[in-house]
């Protein structure tokens, strides 16, 4: 027979919400009834449907184990025994089976008088606590049947550890006296009598026990706790000093290399703490993860403690596992009051972990503002970086606290920023943090410093100045920041002006324009014949025209190395290029042309008012025979072949020369009419030009 799948309810009843955890949604039809019939059975003095109603009302709460209720608690500090060993303990029920009544049964599978033997059930075996707090056990078959419902039975107790719960010292003095009362036989693995009373801090009965079998005294539980360990975690001090004064080793750490002085100071009881230090236990032991009891003192603030273990011998240099020195984990914790006592007694403001952080740079990572003033008025050193290279003022400016930047500023070096590979700046406008950009931008700090190679690399776009991450990042405010303090938005490869056009913001496109961006760059890995930034432009003819407007190149879009001659297939990805031959390749070299890019899917349908749009820049020029097709693929289109055609407008092609003569920047300074003038700059006709 396959042994039984135990399962528990493990929802809180004060947190139960209709949808999760009510009982209809963890108990099939068959449980419920047989819950009804019996509560029916039992309380005899509710009739059926008040039974029914107790059911609808009913919600499943904690469940525990199935062991005794009265073992010790759980707790923090995992000084929790483990399981009655039930090859040495018999379990018995309490709960004897309802008396048995007339009932109808509606259910095709009704309860059996007897529950089934859990050692050779087949089935699961499910444990619940109903509404009222009723600790029940259901079995049920694999196919979800029920075959019985009952109390949970439980366990006994041994009248030995129950005496000592209840503190019952008269009761425990006579087992103790007893013959066949066994001392050293545990009641769970592990647990011993001596154990149980210093769990529950029972100080005589300790007593009773060390005198009657004192070779208990330091025996461990499973989890490897003494009896003074249990107590020092329970924080019983009575049992403590009972225990010490017996002889019971203070130095024996639990499986988890806890220490009796370690627990003290964990649970910031200084009493106990000083108890264990009269006592000589070794202060400087390593516990877990190689803290010290100094290091968990310090990370409970606990000064008086500190203190203590410093005047015994304990040293503030030991780090642990992680390189991490008490005074490393004030600052990173943000305990002010260690810290200061942890720097009166000479601790190293400059340690460094096993990563190369130091406390300031901690400190700042967790915004410690009171602990970073601190470090800094006591001359920590903020130009030491951690693993990545960065310095507290790059952490800083990350996470945005102007505070600490403004703090950080004087003490930072330049010099040691800049052969950090990366500005502050580009930490700052990464994650928007504008406060913070505009401290960085007034304390002189250069607006168009650029990512190292190395950094640069990080990026699949090759990204190298802050405004580059503004201009990504669509933050208009950061922008104007960085222009206005001297940006130039033309040292990126893939320039800013062109991921603004791409992102089709025209208030950030005007603003790079503005500020000298070069609005004919190029891109050097996709060479066009044509300013690269069109690409990402011709879907929004607006900025396609303010482009135009203010000095981008027209005539290269006419610029065809077929002319009227059949165009080859378009090939513009990189794996067609590839298999190009040899006598074309300096043709692929050339560049993409602008009639191939028009042709592509998604803009061919745009093909004709961007014709028309770029023939409002240009003089007489020849279509090619690809722009011809997609100008005849349309009849609404055939106009713009008329307007291609020559001759042109005188007066538009005086606009075009005066344009070139004497260049937009200086069109207003011109001695012309107003109206002349907006015509030159294209926002208005003259009726001449109808």
């Amino acid at each position: 027979m396959a042994a039984p799948r135990i399962s528990r309810s493990t929802s809180s009843a004060s947190s139960l919400t209709f949808d999760d955890y009510s009982l209809y949604s963890n108990l099939s039809e068959d449980e419920l009834l047989q819950l009804a019939i019996e509560r029916s059975l039992t309380d005899t003095h509710r009739n059926t449907a008040a039974a029914n109603t107790t059911i609808a009302n009913t919600t499943i709460a904690n469940t525990t184990n199935i062991s005794s209720p009265v073992r010790p608690p759980h707790c923090c500090d995992k000084l929790n025994p483990a399981a009655r060993n039930t090859n040495q303990h018999s379990h018995s029920s309490h709960n004897s089976p309802p008396v048995q009544t007339t009932a109808h049964y509606s259910s095709p599978n009704p309860p059996t008088e007897k529950p089934p033997d859990p050692k050779t059930f087949d089935g699961t075996i499910s444990l619940f606590v109903t509404g009222s707090g009723k600790r029940m056990v259901a079995y049920r078959r694999h196919d979800g049947s029920l075959v019985h419902f009952c109390p949970e039975p439980e366990e006994e107790e041994e009248p030995l550890f129950k005496a000592i719960r209840e503190g019952d010292a008269s009761r425990v003095k006579v087992l103790v006296m007893c013959p066949a009362t066994n001392l050293m036989l545990p009641s769970k693995p592990g647990w011993l009598a001596v154990h149980q009373a210093a769990w529950f801090g029972k100080e005589p009965c300790l007593r009773m026990l060390l005198s009657a079998q004192p070779g208990m005294i330091n025996k461990r539980t499973e989890r490897g706790e003494t009896a003074l360990l249990v107590a020092v975690s329970r924080e019983h001090l009575e049992c403590v000093e009972v225990l010490l004064g017996r002889g019971a080793d203070p130095d024996i750490p639990n499986y988890d290399k806890e220490t009796p002085l370690y627990k003290a100071c964990e649970r910031s009881n200084p009493a106990i703490v000083a108890l264990l230090l009269n006592h000589g236990v070794v202060v400087n032991t390593r516990c877990i993860q190689g803290w010290t009891a100094l290091q968990e003192a310090v990370g409970r603030n606990n000064v008086e403690i500190c203190e203590m273990l410093l005047k015994a011998g304990a040293k503030h240099n030991i780090s642990n596992m992680y390189g991490i020195t008490p005074l490393f984990t004030a600052a990173q914790s943000g305990q002010l009051t260690t810290l200061r006592f942890l720097l009166k007694h000479g601790a190293d403001i400059n340690s460094q972990a096993a990563d190369g952080a130091t406390p300031l740079y901690e400190a700042t990572k967790n915004g410690h503002e009171q602990i970073v003033e601190l470090l800094i008025s006591q001359n920590a050193d903020a130009n030491k970086p951690g693993k990545r290279g960065l310095l507290p003022l790059h952490i800083a400016a990350q996470r945005g606290s102007d505070i600490i930047v403004s703090m950080l500023i004087p003490v930072t070096s330049k010099a040691r920023v800049r052969r950090t590979g990366i500005s502050p700046l580009h930490m700052a406008v990464e994650r928007n943090r504008d406060d913070v950009l505009e401290t960085l931008i007034e304390a002189g700090f250069d607006v168009n410093a650029q990512l190292s190679e190395e950094q640069s690399q990080l990026y699949e776009d090759r990204r190298s100045t802050a405004l580059y991450f503004a201009v990504i990042n669509n933050n208009i405010n950061a922008v104007r920041m960085l222009l206005a303090a001297g940006a130039d938005p033309n040292l990126d490869v893939f320039k800013p002006l062109m991921v603004a056009a791409r992102q089709g913001c025209i208030q950030t496109v005007t603003l790079l324009v503005e500020h000298g961006a070069d609005i004919n760059a190029t891109i050097p890995t996709h060479p066009t014949t044509f300013p690269a930034v069109y690409m990402f432009s011709m879907k929004y003819l607006p900025m396609f025209k303010y482009l135009l407007d203010h000095g981008g190149h027209a005539l290269s879009c006419f610029d065809c190395m077929y002319g009227s001659r059949p165009h080859p297939p378009i090939k513009t990805s990189r794996s067609e290029r590839d298999e190009v031959h040899d006598d074309n390749l300096a043709l692929w070299r050339r560049g993409v042309q602008f009639c191939e890019m028009v042709s592509v899917p998604s803009i061919c349908r745009w093909a004709g008012p961007i014709i028309d749009v770029l023939l409002d820049y240009v003089g007489h020029v020849t279509l090619c025979s690809r722009l011809m097709e997609h100008l005849d693929s349309y009849s609404e289109w055939s106009s713009i072949k008329e307007k291609a055609a020559p001759p042109r407008p005188l007066l538009h092609l005086c606009r075009l020369q005066i344009l070139q003569l004497v260049g937009r920047r200086r069109l207003k300074k011109l001695p012309l009419p107003g109206g002349l003038i907006r015509f030159l700059q294209y926002q208005d006709l003259l009726q001449d030009d109808c």
